[in-house]
Formats: C-alpha cells, sequence, structure tokens
C-alpha cells in the first residue's frame, strides 16, 4: 500500500512508523526543516520537505497513486485542505484526518474529503488501512492519544509462543500484532498463523513495554 502523512509530529511519525514497518511505501511530509532532519533515517519513510497544503507537494509525495492520506498536522485548517485536496484533486480512496478542536469535528464530513476523523481530545482512534500485494485488506490499528510503542521483537529458539497460533498467544491488552515477518516476507496477523523461530514480530501498544513484548515473544 502507498501511504502518504502529513504531518511529521508524535501522531505522523508514529504511523509511519507502524505503516513502514508493515512493509507499505509510506512518504512523511512536513514543511519544518529541522524535523524532517532529525527524522533521517530513524523512520522507514521517504521524507519530504514541504507544505501538504500546496498539491504541488502532495503530487510530488505521489498523491496520484496514493490509497492512503493521513492528515496529521497539528492544525485543523490544514487538515482539511489536505484532506480535500486528496480526495478531489487526486482521487485518493481512503482519507484520515485528525481533529485538533473538538469544536471543528462538525467540519470533518465528506464534503472536505474525510472518509474518517481522529479525535484528538478522546482516546486517538485511527483507521489505517493495511493493503497486500493481491489484496485490499484492511485492518484497524488503534493508536493511543498518551502515545504509541511501535516494539520489533524475534521469536527464539527457546520461545514459548514458537509453534503456537497467534490466537494463543497470551498479550496484554492494549497490544497489537501489526505484522509477523518471515524469511524477508510480511504475513498478515491472523489468529490461526502459527508462529515459528526467527519470525520478526511487529507489535503495537500504549501500554507494554519493550521488556513485557521480549518476554511474551522470545
Amino acid at each position: 500500500m502507498k501511504v502518504i502523512v502529513a504531518g511529521a509530529g508524535r501522531l505522523g511519525t508514529q504511523i509511519a512508523e507502524v505503516l513502514g514497518g508493515a512493509r507499505n511505501q509510506v512518504t512523511l511530509v512536513d514543511q519544518d526543516d529541522d524535523r524532517v532532519a532529525a527524522l533521517q533515517g530513524n523512520v522507514p519513510a521517504v521524507l519530504r520537505i514541504g507544505d501538504a497544503c500546496e498539491p504541488a507537494v502532495l503530487e510530488d509525495a505521489g498523491a496520484h497513486a496514493a490509497d492512503l492520506v493521513v492528515a496529521a498536522t497539528g492544525e485543523d485548517e490544514d487538515n482539511l485542505v489536505v484532506s480535500l485536496l486528496a480526495k478531489r484533486q487526486f482521487k485518493v480512496p481512503r482519507v484520515i484526518a485528525r481533529v485538533n478542536d473538538e469544536e471543528n469535528a462538525w467540519l470533518f464530513t465528506h464534503h472536505w474529503g474525510v472518509d474518517a476523523a481522529v479525535p484528538a481530545a478522546a482516546p486517538l482512534v485511527s483507521l489505517i488501512e493495511e493493503a497486500t500485494s493481491a489484496s485490499d485488506t484492511v485492518a484497524l490499528l488503534r493508536l493511543s492519544k498518551a502515545g504509541v510503542n511501535v516494539i520489533e521483537t524475534t521469536i527464539g529458539a527457546h520461545s514459548q509462543a514458537a509453534g503456537h497460533a497467534l490466537a494463543e498467544v497470551a498479550v496484554p491488552p492494549g497490544l497489537v500484532v501489526a505484522t509477523v515477518v518471515r524469511a524477508g516476507e510480511p504475513l498478515a496477523p491472523t489468529p490461526e498463523l502459527e508462529l515459528r523461530e526467527g519470525d520478526e514480530v511487529l507489535v503495537v501498544s500504549h501500554s507494554a513495554t519493550e521488556d513485557e513484548v521480549h518476554a511474551i515473544f522470545q
């Protein structure tokens, strides 16, 4: 899936980490030169400097071929403009926009090109499309307003999870397996997927620590 994320703040960066880690093609756009420079090499995404409210910037980021645009800036007016351009000018199939001020929530509708609005005042929920090369699979990844940890771990030789289906692995509430990478190929994290030694597991959590995740899977 080809994704454009407008806004390289905390939310935008986390979305880029999750989707890029799941082997999607992600482009992260921000007009802050210093912020973009700080992220170089630290997120699995192509970084672009520019104002995503400008059609030329979105076009340069690949909007004509994008499957998903996430407007995640800290300004509602910017997120609305990005959404409208993505949907009306570039015909992007799925557009998600962050609502920073709840008083503006009524504006975030299909009239502005928004398919799903993400409230900032409530627990932050992002609807993120996840697709394989063969189909347009839609998954829900829940990102907490308080912050999300994106953690990678590997199934070890002595892991209690090895040889068991994902549904059989006890994980704490708030932890979501985003993808399993086996021999360099991402696999859909279905309940019946059997974990094997050497599998790389990417998890998303707003509460579990790295040590807790490693203890579950390693």
